[in-house]
């Protein structure tokens, strides 16, 4: 079982936009969701979107309209394209499968990526 690794994080100014990645081995065929989290520095991790196993959507209120989330099921990607990014979305994002079945439930954060938006 292998954790997924997240990617593509970095700096940008305020109004930017960022793809971030989550590559999980496996997930698409073991029928896993996958959620993107983010925790800022001193704050508790707050949920931000979800991927479904049949490719339904959510969001938080804070990203809706501003944050697109997809999967390429060849690839067991899940990507997160941020735009118009505020200096309040500066957090470690980090993703997680989720899913019924000891592959989705276990080993299933990763390791986070850094996003850091200055105004």
């Amino acid at each position: 079982q292998v954790q997924p690794v997240e990617s593509g994080g970095g700096s940008v100014q305020e109004g930017g936009s960022l793809r971030l990645s989550c590559t999980a081995p496996g997930f698409t065929s073991r029928n896993c969701g996958i959620a993107w989290y983010r925790q800022a520095a001193g704050k508790q991790r707050e949920w931000v979107s979800y991927i479904s196993t049949d490719g339904s959507t959510s969001y938080a209120d804070s990203v809706k309209g501003r944050f697109t989330i997809s999967k390429d099921k060849v690839q067991d990607t899940v990507y997160l394209q941020m735009n118009s990014l505020k200096p309040e979305d500066t957090a470690m994002y980090i993703c997680m499968k989720f899913g019924a079945g000891i592959y989705c439930a276990t080993n299933n954060w990763g390791q986070g990526t850094q996003v850091t938006v200055s105004s």
